[in-house]
């Protein structure tokens, strides 16, 4: 019986056709930026304050700028030790009784008695139109902008599991295509949604296509490649998540009307669609549902558009695990290691989302120009990336993974130590701590698909990542609610959060150089799956052996 790992030897574990598909899905990574972290934009809350007729009608009449009305028509509080206008409180006098005229703006408004904005409010959009300036979502409606992110990660929770579980049961290629015919419409659908309502629902059944298909296209793109490459193909795919932010702000710069910002967002989606004729099903998917010739005929073609030659060892091309192909939740946690795995990377999973977020959405409350501050930590993603394909052939996965999450919680907890009269240094160590948890949710993915095996890895990674998704519901309320009492506050949350992922991490086994596991016994028994490994030596170097002119090396290198 011959394996798809020893077929990948002959057939080229990272050729040219690998490499054309590799190219296409990374595409996928770039508009999920902009799904994920586009409330920064989408939901900006310009500077507002209480909406008065008669006021309104007074400015207009005058000429007053909006400074010059806020300044002579708007009370002002106490805002941590500083006082600024009131966002939320009106003054609640008879205008034409006050004095106030073109030529004269100078009338005492002390013992006014104050009220509840009435009439809606007036923005400084500094050229920016959001929903939160449409819907009027500020004061006692300003949580209704946490919910913008959380139902997304609604989506993100029910969506993951079950495209997971449609790419396990019904193939990897039409779960990804489904989910962005789905993506499409919903995008769509959003960009045009009428009131706030309509628009958290189709945000919500946005999220169920978006994160399912691209988890879907991470694990089709590893299980094509040979196991020297995987952690490449990995993180670059992850990268180009990073290409995503740093395009964002440039876009929304250009688009400053929210919606047509969620069109622009959404139209590689509906592209996505022609990859119908470019990508091929997983033959190792085939394989675990006896699907054997087909796999045969995909195998083929990959090893034409490589130019190699197939031997006939392909002929008894099988899969070990194929009777178990319907995979199940308990299949996760039945058996004592595939349940501690289960447990350590739903936690660190949930760290990932809240702490990723949290620093991501926290750049649009210091103020300062958001554009320039949200392309700069997009910068600092990259560096994430190639620290870990530096370390992790080097070194192994385990200590590079606690590492990063262990840096992310002690930057987090200096950076809210600091005082802001250290701008530039607080500036650097959160970038570090950016940094480290960039790392952290890069390298999670990967590690995640390296410890299950095939007939319930997307499962299992979809699984797992729910607590991603219930990570970024909490996220915006941890952030927005918790910075109101201290600005500060949701750092020192995220920073213990870190330290206790990084230790978890710890207990994970290395799984540097060792191929993708094909079963449950090989996460519970490794030293039987390393035993297989040797064997499988063994029969390739008589493959070398029988076969002297069959061409087995790939000379394809990244």
């Amino acid at each position: 019986m011959t394996t798809f790992d020893d077929i990948l030897e002959e057939a080229g574990k990272f050729g040219r056709c690998q490499k054309r598909i590799f190219g296409l899905l990374c595409m996928v990574s770039m508009p999920w930026a902009g799904v994920y972290v586009g409330i920064v934009f989408q939901g900006f809350t310009p500077e507002h304050w209480c909406r008065d007729p008669d006021v309104a009608a007074l400015s207009k009449s005058c000429g007053w700028s909006p400074l010059e009305t806020r300044r002579l028509a708007v009370p002002l509080e106490n805002r941590s030790g500083e006082t600024v206008s009131s966002t939320c409180q009106r003054y609640d006098v008879d205008w034409n009784t006050t004095g106030l005229a073109c030529d004269r703006t100078e009338v005492d408004l002390s013992k006014a008695p104050l009220a509840a904005c009435k009439h809606g409010w007036e923005y400084d959009y500094e050229g920016r139109q959001s929903f939160v300036t449409e819907f009027d979502l500020v004061c006692a409606d300003s949580w209704l902008v946490d919910m913008y992110q959380a139902t997304l990660n609604v989506g993100f929770l029910v969506g993951s599991i079950a495209t997971g579980y449609l790419a396990d049961r019904f193939g990897r290629k039409i779960s990804f295509l489904m989910s962005n015919v789905l993506n499409g419409i919903m995008g769509i659908l959003v960009a045009v949604a009428p009131n706030y309502v309509s628009l958290l629902v189709f945000r919500a059944l946005y999220g169920f296509g978006i994160k399912g298909g691209w988890v879907v296209g991470y694990v089709l793109i590893t299980e094509l490649v040979g196991v020297e490459y995987r952690r490449t193909v990995g993180v670059i795919y992850q990268m180009f998540f990073s290409v995503g932010i740093m395009l964002l702000p440039l876009l929304a710069y250009y688009i400053t009307d929210w919606r047509w910002l969620q069109v622009v967002i959404t139209v590689p989606y509906i592209l996505f669609l022609s990859y119908y004729w470019f990508i091929p099903e997983s033959p190792r998917w085939l394989l675990s549902q006896n699907n054997s010739a087909k796999a045969v005929e995909i195998t083929e073609a990959i090893a034409k558009e490589n130019g190699k030659t197939l031997s006939k060892k392909i002929e008894t091309l099988r899969d070990d695990n194929a009777e178990t192909s319907n995979p199940s939740f308990m299949d996760l946690v039945r058996t004592p290691r595939m349940r501690k795995h289960t447990m350590i990377l739903s936690f660190v999973w949930f760290t990932s989302a809240v702490v990723y977020q949290g620093l991501i959405m926290r750049l649009g409350i210091l103020g300062g120009n958001v554009y320039i501050d949200f392309l700069i930590s997009g910068l600092v993603e990259f560096p994430a990336a190639f620290l870990i394909l530096f370390t992790i052939e080097r070194i192994g996965r385990r200590l590079p993974f606690a590492t990063a999450n262990i840096v992310a919680g002690a930057a987090c907890f200096i950076t809210a130590m600091l005082p802001d009269s250290l701008f530039w240094l607080k500036t650097t160590v959160a970038c570090i701590g950016r940094l480290g948890i960039t790392m952290s949710f890069e390298m999670v993915v990967f590690v995640n698909t390296e410890l299950y095996p095939t007939f319930v890895r997307n499962f299992g990674v979809s699984v797992c990542s729910t607590l991603c998704d219930v990570g970024g519901i909490v996220a915006p309320f941890l952030l927005y609610r918790l910075a109101v009492i201290w600005l500060e506050l949701p750092l020192i949350i995220f920073g213990s959060l870190a330290f206790v992922a990084g230790g978890l991490v710890l207990l994970l086994p290395e799984t540097k150089g060792i191929p993708l596991p094909d079963t449950i016994d090989d996460i519970e028994f490794p030293e039987r799956a390393q035993e297989k490994i040797e064997l499988k030596k063994q029969q390739l170097d008589n493959l070398l052996a029988t076969s002297p002119s069959t061409d087995v090396k790939d000379p394809v290198a990244v």
